[in-house]
Protein backbone atom coordinates (compact mmCIF):
# COMPACT_ATOMS: atom_id res chain seq x y z
CA UNK A 1 0.00 0.00 0.00
CA UNK A 2 1.25 3.90 -0.73
CA UNK A 3 -0.40 7.38 -0.74
CA UNK A 4 0.69 9.93 -2.61
CA UNK A 5 0.62 13.55 -1.94
CA UNK A 6 2.54 16.61 -3.38
CA UNK A 7 5.41 18.28 -1.93
CA UNK A 8 5.84 22.57 -2.89
CA UNK A 9 8.35 23.25 -0.59
CA UNK A 10 10.64 21.18 2.08
CA UNK A 11 9.35 23.95 5.08
CA UNK A 12 8.02 20.98 7.19
CA UNK A 13 10.58 18.07 7.85
CA UNK A 14 8.98 15.29 6.52
CA UNK A 15 8.79 17.25 3.29
CA UNK A 16 12.23 17.55 3.13
CA UNK A 17 13.16 13.79 4.38
CA UNK A 18 11.07 12.41 1.46
CA UNK A 19 12.51 15.10 -1.34
CA UNK A 20 15.96 13.50 -0.22
CA UNK A 21 15.05 9.97 -1.32
CA UNK A 22 13.46 11.53 -4.25
CA UNK A 23 17.03 12.80 -5.19
CA UNK A 24 18.44 9.58 -4.29
CA UNK A 25 15.49 7.78 -7.01
CA UNK A 26 16.65 10.29 -9.67
CA UNK A 27 20.37 9.81 -9.46
CA UNK A 28 19.82 6.15 -9.63
CA UNK A 29 16.94 5.60 -12.06
CA UNK A 30 18.58 8.63 -14.87
CA UNK A 31 22.55 8.27 -14.43
CA UNK A 32 23.08 10.75 -17.12
CA UNK A 33 21.57 13.67 -15.28
CA UNK A 34 24.01 16.48 -13.44
CA UNK A 35 24.56 16.21 -10.17
CA UNK A 36 24.12 20.14 -9.68
CA UNK A 37 20.31 19.36 -10.93
CA UNK A 38 19.64 16.78 -8.29
CA UNK A 39 21.39 18.62 -5.64
CA UNK A 40 19.54 22.07 -6.65
CA UNK A 41 15.78 20.40 -6.35
CA UNK A 42 15.14 21.27 -2.54
CA UNK A 43 16.57 24.95 -3.27
CA UNK A 44 13.98 24.53 -6.69
CA UNK A 45 11.37 24.00 -4.37
CA UNK A 46 12.20 27.14 -1.99
CA UNK A 47 12.40 29.42 -4.62
CA UNK A 48 9.23 28.30 -7.36
CA UNK A 49 9.48 30.71 -9.81
CA UNK A 50 13.27 31.52 -10.05
CA UNK A 51 13.43 29.08 -13.26
CA UNK A 52 10.74 31.04 -14.78
CA UNK A 53 8.10 28.15 -13.82
CA UNK A 54 7.03 26.43 -10.60
CA UNK A 55 8.23 23.00 -9.58
CA UNK A 56 6.08 20.50 -7.46
CA UNK A 57 7.08 16.85 -6.14
CA UNK A 58 4.81 14.35 -5.93
CA UNK A 59 5.70 11.29 -4.00
CA UNK A 60 3.99 7.60 -3.36
CA UNK A 61 5.12 7.13 0.36
CA UNK A 62 4.97 3.64 1.76
CA UNK A 63 5.27 2.11 5.52
CA UNK A 64 7.41 4.10 7.08
CA UNK A 65 7.51 7.45 4.60
CA UNK A 66 9.54 4.60 2.18
CA UNK A 67 8.87 6.57 -1.21
CA UNK A 68 8.36 4.45 -3.86
CA UNK A 69 8.06 6.47 -6.56
CA UNK A 70 8.11 10.37 -7.76
CA UNK A 71 6.68 12.45 -10.19
CA UNK A 72 8.38 16.40 -11.03
CA UNK A 73 5.43 18.51 -12.01
CA UNK A 74 6.45 21.68 -13.50
CA UNK A 75 4.07 24.59 -13.96
CA UNK A 76 4.39 26.94 -16.26
CA UNK A 77 1.91 29.74 -14.82
CA UNK A 78 2.22 32.90 -17.08
CA UNK A 79 1.02 30.30 -20.11
CA UNK A 80 -1.01 27.76 -18.59
CA UNK A 81 0.60 24.71 -18.61
CA UNK A 82 2.11 22.22 -16.40
CA UNK A 83 5.42 19.99 -17.98
CA UNK A 84 6.05 16.54 -16.77
CA UNK A 85 9.66 16.40 -15.84
CA UNK A 86 10.22 12.91 -14.43
CA UNK A 87 7.90 10.27 -13.27
CA UNK A 88 9.80 7.15 -11.66
CA UNK A 89 9.33 4.54 -9.32
CA UNK A 90 12.18 3.26 -6.65
CA UNK A 91 14.35 0.12 -7.90
CA UNK A 92 14.04 -1.35 -4.44
CA UNK A 93 10.60 -0.12 -3.51
CA UNK A 94 8.41 0.44 -6.70
CA UNK A 95 6.05 -1.27 -8.88
CA UNK A 96 2.55 -2.19 -8.22
CA UNK A 97 0.73 0.46 -9.65
CA UNK A 98 2.89 3.21 -8.33
CA UNK A 99 3.40 4.57 -11.97
CA UNK A 100 -0.17 4.95 -12.90
CA UNK A 101 -1.10 6.13 -9.92
CA UNK A 102 1.43 8.95 -9.88
CA UNK A 103 0.38 10.12 -13.45
CA UNK A 104 -3.13 9.79 -13.01
CA UNK A 105 -2.19 12.53 -9.62
CA UNK A 106 -0.48 14.50 -12.05
CA UNK A 107 -3.07 15.08 -14.78
CA UNK A 108 -5.70 15.92 -11.87
CA UNK A 109 -3.36 18.61 -10.85
CA UNK A 110 -3.11 20.07 -14.15
CA UNK A 111 -7.23 20.10 -14.48
CA UNK A 112 -7.07 21.80 -10.82
CA UNK A 113 -4.42 24.04 -12.17
CA UNK A 114 -6.63 25.18 -15.22
CA UNK A 115 -4.08 23.75 -17.46
CA UNK A 116 -5.77 23.01 -21.37
CA UNK A 117 -2.66 20.32 -21.71
CA UNK A 118 -0.12 18.50 -20.17
CA UNK A 119 3.09 18.11 -21.59
CA UNK A 120 6.18 16.30 -21.19
CA UNK A 121 8.76 14.22 -23.60
CA UNK A 122 9.03 10.80 -24.48
CA UNK A 123 11.41 8.68 -26.39
CA UNK A 124 10.77 7.80 -29.74
CA UNK A 125 8.79 4.60 -30.73
CA UNK A 126 10.60 4.69 -34.55
CA UNK A 127 13.52 2.38 -35.78
CA UNK A 128 14.98 5.64 -37.54
CA UNK A 129 14.85 7.70 -34.51
CA UNK A 130 16.33 5.11 -31.75
CA UNK A 131 18.31 2.56 -33.42
CA UNK A 132 18.85 0.26 -29.83
CA UNK A 133 16.32 -2.15 -29.99
CA UNK A 134 16.08 -2.75 -26.29
CA UNK A 135 15.60 0.95 -26.10
CA UNK A 136 12.98 0.88 -28.59
CA UNK A 137 10.97 -1.67 -27.00
CA UNK A 138 11.05 0.26 -23.58
CA UNK A 139 9.80 3.53 -25.15
CA UNK A 140 6.90 1.69 -26.84
CA UNK A 141 5.86 0.59 -23.79
CA UNK A 142 5.95 3.61 -22.66
CA UNK A 143 4.20 5.56 -25.42
CA UNK A 144 1.36 2.53 -25.03
CA UNK A 145 1.14 3.41 -21.35
CA UNK A 146 0.76 7.36 -21.72
CA UNK A 147 -2.25 6.51 -24.91
CA UNK A 148 -4.17 4.92 -22.58
CA UNK A 149 -5.32 8.39 -21.08
CA UNK A 150 -4.50 9.72 -25.12
CA UNK A 151 -1.50 11.59 -24.80
CA UNK A 152 0.26 10.97 -27.90
CA UNK A 153 3.28 12.75 -29.40
CA UNK A 154 2.82 15.85 -31.67
CA UNK A 155 3.27 15.60 -34.93
CA UNK A 156 4.44 17.77 -38.15
CA UNK A 157 7.47 19.49 -36.42
CA UNK A 158 11.14 19.29 -35.92
CA UNK A 159 10.78 19.31 -32.23
CA UNK A 160 12.53 15.63 -32.09
CA UNK A 161 15.58 16.88 -33.98
CA UNK A 162 18.40 15.86 -31.88
CA UNK A 163 20.98 18.67 -30.89
CA UNK A 164 23.93 17.36 -32.82
CA UNK A 165 24.04 15.06 -35.52
CA UNK A 166 25.77 12.00 -33.52
CA UNK A 167 22.82 12.01 -31.20
CA UNK A 168 20.56 9.47 -31.18
CA UNK A 169 17.29 9.21 -29.34
CA UNK A 170 15.57 12.91 -29.31
CA UNK A 171 12.58 12.80 -27.62
CA UNK A 172 9.37 13.54 -28.82
CA UNK A 173 6.85 16.24 -27.33
CA UNK A 174 3.97 14.76 -25.90
CA UNK A 175 0.29 16.25 -25.43
CA UNK A 176 -2.32 15.05 -22.93
CA UNK A 177 -5.19 16.71 -23.82
CA UNK A 178 -6.55 15.79 -20.08
CA UNK A 179 -9.86 14.45 -21.07
CA UNK A 180 -10.97 17.60 -23.25
CA UNK A 181 -11.15 18.23 -26.90
CA UNK A 182 -6.90 18.91 -27.88
CA UNK A 183 -6.66 22.57 -29.51
CA UNK A 184 -3.42 23.76 -30.13
CA UNK A 185 -2.54 26.69 -32.38
CA UNK A 186 0.39 27.67 -33.63
CA UNK A 187 1.16 30.70 -31.44
CA UNK A 188 0.51 28.60 -28.60
CA UNK A 189 2.74 25.89 -29.80
CA UNK A 190 5.26 28.47 -30.36
CA UNK A 191 4.53 29.99 -26.47
CA UNK A 192 4.63 26.50 -25.10
CA UNK A 193 7.77 24.62 -27.13
CA UNK A 194 9.85 27.95 -26.55
CA UNK A 195 9.41 27.61 -23.13
CA UNK A 196 10.53 24.77 -22.71
CA UNK A 197 13.24 24.91 -24.55
CA UNK A 198 14.79 28.33 -22.99
CA UNK A 199 13.17 27.78 -19.57
CA UNK A 200 13.71 23.84 -18.84
CA UNK A 201 16.64 23.88 -20.75
CA UNK A 202 18.11 26.72 -20.03
CA UNK A 203 21.63 27.02 -21.78
CA UNK A 204 21.23 23.42 -23.44
CA UNK A 205 19.62 24.57 -26.49
CA UNK A 206 21.28 27.27 -28.79
CA UNK A 207 19.20 30.14 -29.99
CA UNK A 208 19.41 28.60 -33.58
CA UNK A 209 18.35 25.31 -32.21
CA UNK A 210 15.22 26.85 -30.78
CA UNK A 211 14.26 29.06 -33.62
CA UNK A 212 14.86 25.89 -36.05
CA UNK A 213 12.29 24.56 -34.06
CA UNK A 214 9.60 27.49 -33.67
CA UNK A 215 10.18 27.97 -37.60
CA UNK A 216 8.91 24.01 -38.27
CA UNK A 217 5.74 24.60 -36.69
CA UNK A 218 3.19 24.50 -39.59
CA UNK A 219 0.47 26.96 -39.52
CA UNK A 220 -2.97 26.33 -38.75
CA UNK A 221 -4.12 24.29 -35.13
CA UNK A 222 -1.46 21.01 -34.24
CA UNK A 223 -2.67 17.76 -33.57
CA UNK A 224 -1.45 14.60 -31.99
CA UNK A 225 -0.50 11.65 -33.82
CA UNK A 226 -3.34 8.71 -34.29
CA UNK A 227 -3.58 6.08 -31.82
CA UNK A 228 -1.40 3.61 -32.30
CA UNK A 229 -1.57 1.04 -29.66
CA UNK A 230 -4.96 1.36 -27.88
CA UNK A 231 -8.38 2.24 -29.67
CA UNK A 232 -9.05 6.11 -30.05
CA UNK A 233 -11.99 5.40 -27.64
CA UNK A 234 -9.86 6.25 -23.85
CA UNK A 235 -11.73 6.36 -20.58
CA UNK A 236 -12.36 9.53 -19.17
CA UNK A 237 -11.77 9.38 -15.50
CA UNK A 238 -14.12 11.53 -13.06
CA UNK A 239 -13.05 14.60 -11.56
CA UNK A 240 -13.05 13.35 -7.76
CA UNK A 241 -10.60 15.22 -5.67
CA UNK A 242 -7.55 13.42 -4.53
CA UNK A 243 -7.18 12.37 -0.87
CA UNK A 244 -4.07 14.35 -0.43
CA UNK A 245 -5.55 17.56 -1.90
CA UNK A 246 -8.92 17.64 0.23
CA UNK A 247 -8.73 19.39 3.88
CA UNK A 248 -7.62 17.23 6.73
CA UNK A 249 -11.32 16.79 9.26
CA UNK A 250 -11.17 15.76 12.60
CA UNK A 251 -14.63 16.32 14.68
CA UNK A 252 -14.29 15.76 18.70
CA UNK A 253 -16.61 12.72 19.01
CA UNK A 254 -17.14 13.20 22.58
CA UNK A 255 -18.13 16.84 22.67
CA UNK A 256 -21.63 15.89 23.16
CA UNK A 257 -20.57 15.14 27.08
CA UNK A 258 -20.60 18.78 27.65
CA UNK A 259 -23.89 19.59 27.48
CA UNK A 260 -24.92 22.88 29.59
CA UNK A 261 -28.96 22.84 29.21
CA UNK A 262 -29.83 26.28 32.00
CA UNK A 263 -32.28 28.91 29.29
CA UNK A 264 -29.53 31.24 27.19
CA UNK A 265 -26.51 28.85 27.20
CA UNK A 266 -26.14 29.02 23.38
CA UNK A 267 -22.76 26.80 23.35
CA UNK A 268 -24.27 23.83 22.39
CA UNK A 269 -23.61 20.33 20.88
CA UNK A 270 -26.21 20.99 17.82
CA UNK A 271 -23.56 23.72 16.71
CA UNK A 272 -21.27 20.63 15.80
CA UNK A 273 -23.70 18.60 14.21
CA UNK A 274 -25.18 21.54 12.31
CA UNK A 275 -21.46 22.28 10.70
CA UNK A 276 -20.54 18.40 10.04
CA UNK A 277 -23.78 17.91 7.73
CA UNK A 278 -22.85 20.52 5.50
CA UNK A 279 -18.98 19.73 4.92
CA UNK A 280 -19.19 16.31 5.00
CA UNK A 281 -21.40 15.89 1.91
CA UNK A 282 -19.22 18.19 -0.13
CA UNK A 283 -16.47 15.94 -0.83
CA UNK A 284 -13.63 18.48 0.14
CA UNK A 285 -12.79 16.79 3.03
CA UNK A 286 -10.64 13.82 4.17
CA UNK A 287 -11.65 12.83 7.59
CA UNK A 288 -9.89 10.68 10.23
CA UNK A 289 -9.87 9.87 13.83
CA UNK A 290 -8.51 11.92 17.00
CA UNK A 291 -6.11 10.38 18.32
CA UNK A 292 -5.11 11.10 22.36
CA UNK A 293 -2.36 12.90 23.47
CA UNK A 294 -0.11 13.54 27.20
CA UNK A 295 -1.81 16.37 29.34
CA UNK A 296 2.25 17.84 29.12
CA UNK A 297 0.85 19.35 25.43
CA UNK A 298 -1.88 21.36 27.29
CA UNK A 299 0.58 22.02 30.73
CA UNK A 300 3.46 23.80 28.16
CA UNK A 301 0.72 26.79 27.58
CA UNK A 302 -1.43 26.92 30.04
CA UNK A 303 -0.03 26.55 34.00
CA UNK A 304 -0.33 23.38 35.60
CA UNK A 305 -1.93 24.42 38.70
CA UNK A 306 -4.60 25.75 36.59
CA UNK A 307 -4.93 22.48 34.62
CA UNK A 308 -5.29 20.52 37.83
CA UNK A 309 -7.71 22.32 39.35
CA UNK A 310 -9.73 22.07 36.47
CA UNK A 311 -9.32 18.16 36.23
CA UNK A 312 -9.61 18.11 40.16
CA UNK A 313 -13.51 19.95 40.52
CA UNK A 314 -14.36 18.54 37.24
CA UNK A 315 -13.72 14.82 38.70
CA UNK A 316 -15.72 15.60 41.76
CA UNK A 317 -18.71 17.16 40.86
CA UNK A 318 -21.84 15.17 40.45
CA UNK A 319 -23.73 14.31 36.96
CA UNK A 320 -25.95 17.28 36.13
CA UNK A 321 -24.31 19.54 38.64
CA UNK A 322 -22.78 22.71 37.30
CA UNK A 323 -20.70 25.50 39.19
CA UNK A 324 -20.23 28.85 38.38
CA UNK A 325 -17.65 31.56 39.69
CA UNK A 326 -19.32 33.80 41.72
CA UNK A 327 -16.37 35.06 44.19
CA UNK A 328 -13.36 36.82 42.12
CA UNK A 329 -9.90 37.51 44.30
CA UNK A 330 -8.93 40.59 42.88
CA UNK A 331 -7.84 42.21 46.20
CA UNK A 332 -5.75 38.53 46.96
CA UNK A 333 -5.09 36.48 43.92
CA UNK A 334 -1.88 35.19 45.92
CA UNK A 335 -3.78 32.57 48.34
CA UNK A 336 -6.71 31.18 46.58
CA UNK A 337 -9.72 29.86 49.18
CA UNK A 338 -9.75 25.97 49.73
CA UNK A 339 -13.47 25.18 48.51
CA UNK A 340 -13.32 23.99 44.83
CA UNK A 341 -16.41 25.45 44.24
CA UNK A 342 -15.48 28.95 45.85
CA UNK A 343 -12.30 28.92 43.49
CA UNK A 344 -13.60 28.74 40.16
CA UNK A 345 -13.59 32.51 40.34
CA UNK A 346 -10.29 32.49 41.06
CA UNK A 347 -9.33 30.83 37.63
CA UNK A 348 -12.20 32.51 35.76
CA UNK A 349 -12.65 35.44 34.15
CA UNK A 350 -16.75 35.40 34.09
CA UNK A 351 -19.85 34.29 35.67
CA UNK A 352 -21.48 32.41 32.81
CA UNK A 353 -18.66 29.52 32.12
CA UNK A 354 -19.88 26.79 34.25
CA UNK A 355 -17.27 23.88 35.50
CA UNK A 356 -19.59 20.34 35.33
CA UNK A 357 -18.26 16.78 35.26
CA UNK A 358 -17.67 16.83 31.76
CA UNK A 359 -16.15 20.39 30.75
CA UNK A 360 -12.61 18.88 31.34
CA UNK A 361 -12.78 15.74 29.54
CA UNK A 362 -14.58 17.35 26.72
CA UNK A 363 -11.79 20.33 26.53
CA UNK A 364 -9.31 17.42 26.85
CA UNK A 365 -11.22 15.73 23.55
CA UNK A 366 -11.11 19.17 22.06
CA UNK A 367 -7.21 19.69 22.59
CA UNK A 368 -6.57 16.23 21.11
CA UNK A 369 -8.29 17.00 18.03
CA UNK A 370 -6.58 19.99 17.33
CA UNK A 371 -2.86 17.99 17.96
CA UNK A 372 -3.94 15.22 15.60
CA UNK A 373 -4.78 17.75 12.66
CA UNK A 374 -1.61 19.44 13.49
CA UNK A 375 0.36 16.12 13.33
CA UNK A 376 -1.38 15.89 9.72
CA UNK A 377 0.39 19.72 8.59
CA UNK A 378 2.93 18.04 10.01
CA UNK A 379 2.81 14.72 8.19
CA UNK A 380 2.74 17.26 4.98
CA UNK A 381 -1.37 18.02 4.95
CA UNK A 382 -1.54 21.90 3.49
CA UNK A 383 -5.35 22.03 5.13
CA UNK A 384 -6.90 20.72 8.26
CA UNK A 385 -9.72 21.44 10.01
CA UNK A 386 -10.01 21.17 14.33
CA UNK A 387 -13.89 21.00 14.60
CA UNK A 388 -14.33 20.91 18.36
CA UNK A 389 -16.49 22.23 20.98
CA UNK A 390 -16.02 23.38 23.28
CA UNK A 391 -14.11 26.75 22.07
CA UNK A 392 -10.88 27.58 23.07
CA UNK A 393 -9.76 31.14 22.03
CA UNK A 394 -10.47 32.91 25.51
CA UNK A 395 -8.85 30.68 27.63
CA UNK A 396 -5.78 32.07 28.97
CA UNK A 397 -1.99 30.77 30.48
CA UNK A 398 -4.11 30.52 33.88
CA UNK A 399 -8.28 31.15 33.35
CA UNK A 400 -10.85 29.76 31.69
CA UNK A 401 -14.12 31.78 30.46
CA UNK A 402 -16.38 32.67 27.16
CA UNK A 403 -17.57 28.86 27.38
CA UNK A 404 -13.43 28.16 26.90
CA UNK A 405 -11.26 25.75 29.20
CA UNK A 406 -8.46 24.91 27.04
CA UNK A 407 -6.78 26.84 24.14
CA UNK A 408 -6.81 24.54 21.31
CA UNK A 409 -5.12 26.78 18.87
CA UNK A 410 -2.43 28.13 21.50
CA UNK A 411 -1.68 24.38 21.98
CA UNK A 412 -1.35 23.41 18.34
CA UNK A 413 0.75 26.86 17.83
CA UNK A 414 3.38 25.88 20.05
CA UNK A 415 3.13 22.60 19.08
CA UNK A 416 3.90 23.70 15.40
CA UNK A 417 6.41 26.75 16.58
CA UNK A 418 9.10 23.66 17.02
CA UNK A 419 9.03 23.24 13.47
CA UNK A 420 9.15 26.64 12.13
CA UNK A 421 7.43 30.18 12.49
CA UNK A 422 3.62 30.26 13.43
CA UNK A 423 0.85 33.15 13.01
CA UNK A 424 -1.97 32.55 14.55
CA UNK A 425 -5.35 34.61 12.89
CA UNK A 426 -8.48 34.91 15.08
CA UNK A 427 -11.65 35.78 12.81
CA UNK A 428 -13.95 34.80 15.99
CA UNK A 429 -16.52 38.05 16.17
CA UNK A 430 -14.88 38.34 20.27
CA UNK A 431 -11.36 38.80 20.78
CA UNK A 432 -9.14 35.84 21.30
CA UNK A 433 -7.82 37.27 24.80
CA UNK A 434 -6.63 33.47 25.37
CA UNK A 435 -4.23 33.26 22.57
CA UNK A 436 -3.05 36.92 22.86
CA UNK A 437 -2.59 36.61 26.95
CA UNK A 438 -0.05 33.20 26.08
CA UNK A 439 2.09 34.69 23.32
CA UNK A 440 1.93 38.31 24.08
CA UNK A 441 6.33 37.90 25.01
CA UNK A 442 6.47 35.19 22.06
CA UNK A 443 8.56 36.48 19.01
CA UNK A 444 7.82 32.86 17.26
CA UNK A 445 4.25 33.24 17.23
CA UNK A 446 2.58 36.25 15.57
CA UNK A 447 -0.90 36.95 16.97
CA UNK A 448 -3.85 38.59 14.81
CA UNK A 449 -7.48 39.21 16.12
CA UNK A 450 -10.12 40.71 14.36
CA UNK A 451 -13.03 41.08 16.33
CA UNK A 452 -15.80 43.86 17.98
CA UNK A 453 -14.30 46.73 20.05
CA UNK A 454 -13.75 45.93 23.68
CA UNK A 455 -16.29 49.08 24.54
CA UNK A 456 -19.24 46.56 23.65
CA UNK A 457 -18.22 43.05 22.78
CA UNK A 458 -16.56 40.62 25.24
CA UNK A 459 -14.23 40.25 26.54
CA UNK A 460 -14.82 44.00 27.32
CA UNK A 461 -10.91 44.05 28.58
CA UNK A 462 -8.47 43.32 26.06
CA UNK A 463 -8.15 43.79 22.11
CA UNK A 464 -7.05 47.26 22.14
CA UNK A 465 -4.72 48.40 18.89
CA UNK A 466 -2.00 49.50 21.77
CA UNK A 467 -1.56 46.28 22.70
CA UNK A 468 1.24 44.92 20.98
CA UNK A 469 2.64 42.35 22.75
CA UNK A 470 6.12 42.34 25.69
CA UNK A 471 9.64 42.19 25.55
CA UNK A 472 10.63 39.67 22.41
CA UNK A 473 6.79 39.92 21.73
CA UNK A 474 7.17 43.24 20.71
CA UNK A 475 5.71 44.04 18.02
CA UNK A 476 4.30 40.35 17.43
CA UNK A 477 0.84 40.87 19.04
CA UNK A 478 -1.77 42.99 16.77
CA UNK A 479 -5.32 43.68 17.28
CA UNK A 480 -8.42 44.67 14.89
CA UNK A 481 -11.17 46.43 16.81
CA UNK A 482 -13.81 46.89 14.97
CA UNK A 483 -16.69 48.99 15.58
CA UNK A 484 -20.27 47.84 15.91
CA UNK A 485 -21.89 47.33 12.52
CA UNK A 486 -19.43 45.93 9.66
CA UNK A 487 -20.53 44.60 6.62
CA UNK A 488 -18.97 42.12 4.27
CA UNK A 489 -17.06 44.32 2.41
CA UNK A 490 -15.35 46.72 4.91
CA UNK A 491 -14.40 43.42 6.55
CA UNK A 492 -12.78 42.11 3.71
CA UNK A 493 -10.53 45.25 3.79
CA UNK A 494 -9.20 44.57 7.15
CA UNK A 495 -9.06 40.89 6.64
CA UNK A 496 -6.21 42.28 3.79
CA UNK A 497 -4.17 44.82 6.19
CA UNK A 498 -4.37 41.47 8.49
CA UNK A 499 -3.26 39.44 5.89
CA UNK A 500 -0.45 41.69 5.00
CA UNK A 501 1.44 41.26 8.33
CA UNK A 502 1.03 37.76 8.28
CA UNK A 503 2.75 37.74 4.57
CA UNK A 504 5.12 40.21 6.40
CA UNK A 505 6.10 37.69 9.54
CA UNK A 506 6.75 34.84 6.60
CA UNK A 507 5.03 31.95 8.98
CA UNK A 508 6.01 28.23 8.12
CA UNK A 509 2.34 27.61 9.33
CA UNK A 510 -0.75 29.74 9.62
CA UNK A 511 -3.44 28.16 12.43
CA UNK A 512 -6.78 29.97 11.69
CA UNK A 513 -9.45 30.84 15.25
CA UNK A 514 -12.49 30.56 12.98
CA UNK A 515 -15.63 32.05 14.58
CA UNK A 516 -18.78 31.71 12.37
CA UNK A 517 -20.12 34.60 14.94
CA UNK A 518 -19.52 37.52 12.81
CA UNK A 519 -22.84 36.24 10.40
CA UNK A 520 -25.94 38.29 10.29
CA UNK A 521 -28.20 37.37 13.18
CA UNK A 522 -25.57 35.29 15.14
CA UNK A 523 -27.04 36.00 18.84
CA UNK A 524 -23.37 36.93 19.89
CA UNK A 525 -22.66 39.40 17.62
CA UNK A 526 -23.93 42.70 16.16
CA UNK A 527 -21.82 42.30 12.20
CA UNK A 528 -23.68 41.01 8.87
CA UNK A 529 -21.09 38.63 7.07
CA UNK A 530 -23.23 36.22 4.46
CA UNK A 531 -22.28 33.22 2.98
CA UNK A 532 -20.71 34.95 0.45
CA UNK A 533 -18.58 37.23 2.68
CA UNK A 534 -17.60 33.66 4.31
CA UNK A 535 -16.21 32.49 1.05
CA UNK A 536 -14.00 35.07 0.17
CA UNK A 537 -12.64 35.60 3.66
CA UNK A 538 -11.85 31.83 3.56
CA UNK A 539 -10.58 32.14 -0.34
CA UNK A 540 -8.23 34.96 0.77
CA UNK A 541 -7.04 33.36 3.43
CA UNK A 542 -6.34 30.31 1.08
CA UNK A 543 -4.69 32.12 -1.15
CA UNK A 544 -1.44 33.01 1.17
CA UNK A 545 -0.73 29.08 0.28
CA UNK A 546 0.53 28.55 3.85
CA UNK A 547 0.74 25.05 5.77
CA UNK A 548 -3.13 26.01 7.42
CA UNK A 549 -4.70 24.26 10.24
CA UNK A 550 -8.55 25.95 10.84
CA UNK A 551 -9.57 25.16 14.86
CA UNK A 552 -13.28 26.04 15.29
CA UNK A 553 -13.94 29.06 17.63
CA UNK A 554 -17.79 30.60 18.39
CA UNK A 555 -20.46 30.81 16.42
CA UNK A 556 -24.04 30.36 17.55
CA UNK A 557 -26.82 31.30 14.92
CA UNK A 558 -27.87 27.79 13.82
CA UNK A 559 -30.02 28.04 10.75
CA UNK A 560 -26.49 29.52 9.19
CA UNK A 561 -23.50 27.84 10.91
CA UNK A 562 -23.46 25.21 8.40
CA UNK A 563 -23.82 27.29 5.35
CA UNK A 564 -21.30 29.93 6.30
CA UNK A 565 -18.40 27.14 7.23
CA UNK A 566 -19.14 25.77 4.16
CA UNK A 567 -18.66 29.01 2.03
CA UNK A 568 -15.76 29.64 4.11
CA UNK A 569 -14.07 26.05 3.56
CA UNK A 570 -15.04 26.52 -0.11
CA UNK A 571 -13.20 29.37 -0.33
CA UNK A 572 -9.70 28.54 1.56
CA UNK A 573 -9.91 25.70 -0.99
CA UNK A 574 -10.21 27.55 -3.93
CA UNK A 575 -7.95 29.91 -2.17
CA UNK A 576 -5.42 27.31 -1.95
CA UNK A 577 -5.77 26.50 -5.76
CA UNK A 578 -4.78 30.10 -6.83
CA UNK A 579 -1.51 29.88 -4.14
CA UNK A 580 -0.74 26.62 -6.45
CA UNK A 581 -0.79 28.24 -9.52
CA UNK A 582 1.77 30.74 -8.43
Amino acid sequence: MFRIRPIYDTTVPVDAQSVEQVQTILAERFPLIAAEEVESLPATLKNPLGKGYRTIVFVAEGQRRVVQGFALLCHFSDLRFCYLDYLSVSLLHGGRGVGSALYERVREEARALGDTSLFFECLPDDPALCRDPELLRENVARLRFYERYGARPVVNTAYETPLSPEDDCAPYLVADPLDRHFRLTRDRARHVIRAVLERKYRGKCSPRYVQMVLDSIPAGPLILRDFRYVRDAFPVRPSAISADRRIGLVCNEGHSIHHIRERGYVESPVRMSSILREVEKSGLFQRGEARHFSERHITQVHDSRFVSYLRTVCAGLPEKKSVYPYVFPIRNAARPPKDLAVRAGYYCIDTFTPLNGNAYAAARGAVDCGLTAAEEILAGRRLAYALVRPPGHHAERRAFGGFCYFNTAAVVAHRLSAHGRVAVLDVDYHHGNGTQNIFYERSDVLTVSIHGHPSFAYPYFSGFAEEIGEGPGCGFNRNFALPENMDGERYAEVLRRALGLVTDFDPAFLVVGLGLDPAKGDPTGTWDLRARDFHRNGKLIGALGRHTLVVQEGGYRIRSLGVNAMAFFQGLFDGSQIARRG
